[in-house]
C-alpha cells in the first residue's frame, strides 16, 4: 500500500504539535483540510491514529509507532529540498530582546556574512515556544525550561542578576528608600532576587516600569534609582564605574538559558548551522 507524501507530513506535523490548529498554520492549510487528512489516513490503515481532547489531540499506540517509521526519511527528504532552495531559506529566530540584540546577533555575524538569511522575533518565552511549536519559528533562545510537545531544548547558557545603581544614588540613601526600577508591574527579575539574596518577597512597589531591560539600565544610570539587572547588559557600566552594586552575596542569582528547536527541525541544513554555532559560542562565552 502507497501512502502520498502529503498526508503523511500532515500526519506528522499533528503529531508533533499535538494540534489540528498548530498543524494546520504550519502547513499552510485549513483546519478542515487537516482533519480531513488525517481520517483518509487512518482509513487507510485502518487504525485511529489520535484521540481527540478538548484542546488539541493525543497520539495512540500506531500513531506513535507511524512518526517512528516515517520521521527521518521525511525530514530527510526535506533536507535534501532545502539544500536545493538555499535561497529561500531563511531561518527565524525568536528570543528576548534585549539578550537577543546584545549578545546573539554578534554571535551571528559570521554566518550572516556567510550567506544566512536571518529573521528575529522578540516576546516572552511562553509565546516563543507556541510558535515555535507551531512551525512560525524555527529557533527560540528561552529563559525557561521548554515543556512544550514538540520541542526539544538544550541549556544553552547563564545569566547572572545584579543589584545595581548609580554612585550617586547608592551614596544618598538606603535600599528600603530608593525608588524602585522595574521591567513589569509584578517585579519578575526583583521578586527572585529578594527571594534568593535576601530570603523573602520585595516589599516596595515599582516607582518606574519600562518592559525594556535597556531602558531600565538608562533609568538606573541616569540617577532614577535601583534595579535587578542581568549582568551581560550592565557590565560595562560596573567597571567603568558609572554603576555600583548594592549587594554581594555569595551565591548570586542565576538563569539558565535554552536553545530551543521543533522535532525534526534540525533536519533544515540552515537551522542546524544555526543551532550548532550557537550552542558551541554561547557556551563558550564566559558566564554571566
Amino acid at each position: 500500500m502507497s501512502l502520498s507524501l502529503d498526508l503523511l507530513r500532515t500526519f506528522l506535523e499533528v503529531y508533533r504539535t499535538g494540534s489540528i490548529t498548530a498543524a494546520a498554520q504550519t502547513l499552510g492549510l485549513s483546519q478542515p483540510a487537516v482533519t480531513a487528512q488525517v481520517k483518509t489516513l487512518e482509513a487507510a490503515l485502518d487504525r485511529p491514529l489520535f484521540d481527540r481532547l478538548p484542546r488539541g489531540v493525543a497520539p495512540t499506540a500506531a500513531a506513535d509507532e507511524l512518526a517512528r517509521r516515517v520521521a527521518g526519511s521525511l525530514d530527510a527528504l526535506d533536507a535534501v529540498v532545502d539544500a536545493e532552495l538555499p535561497s529561500e531559506q531563511a531561518v527565524h529566530l525568536g528570543g528576548p530582546a534585549e539578550f537577543v540584540c546584545e549578545q546573539v546577533i554578534p554571535l551571528l555575524a559570521p554566518l550572516v556574512r556567510d550567506g544566512l538569511r536571518l529573521r528575529t522575533t522578540f516576546g516572552l518565552s511562553d509565546g516563543l515556544l507556541a510558535d515555535l511549536a507551531a512551525g512560525r519559528l524555527d529557533l527560540v533562545v528561552s529563559t525557561i525550561r521548554p515543556r512544550v510537545r514538540g520541542v526539544q531544548a538544550e541549556p544553552a547558557y547563564d545569566e547572572e542578576f545584579l543589584l545595581v545603581a548609580s554612585p550617586e544614588v547608592a551614596a544618598r540613601a538606603d535600599l528600603a528608600a530608593m525608588p524602585l526600577i522595574s521591567y513589569a508591574e509584578d517585579l519578575p527579575i526583583v521578586r527572585r532576587y529578594w527571594r534568593t539574596v535576601f530570603g523573602r518577597r520585595p516589599a516596595m512597589a515599582a516607582q518606574v516600569v519600562i518592559p525594556d531591560l535597556r531602558g531600565v539600565l538608562n533609568a538606573v544610570r541616569a540617577g532614577m534609582g535601583v534595579s535587578v539587572l542581568p549582568a551581560y547588559l550592565c557590565g560595562t557600566d560596573l567597571a567603568a564605574g558609572r554603576l555600583v552594586t548594592l549587594a554581594e552575596p555569595e551565591l548570586a542569582p542565576i538563569n539558565t538559558g535554552y536553545l530551543a528547536v521543533r522535532s525534526g527541525g534540525l533536519a533544515r541544513a540552515p537551522v542546524a548551522r544555526v543551532h550548532a554555532h550557537l550552542l558551541a559560542a554561547l557556551r563558550a562565552a564566559p558566564p554571566y
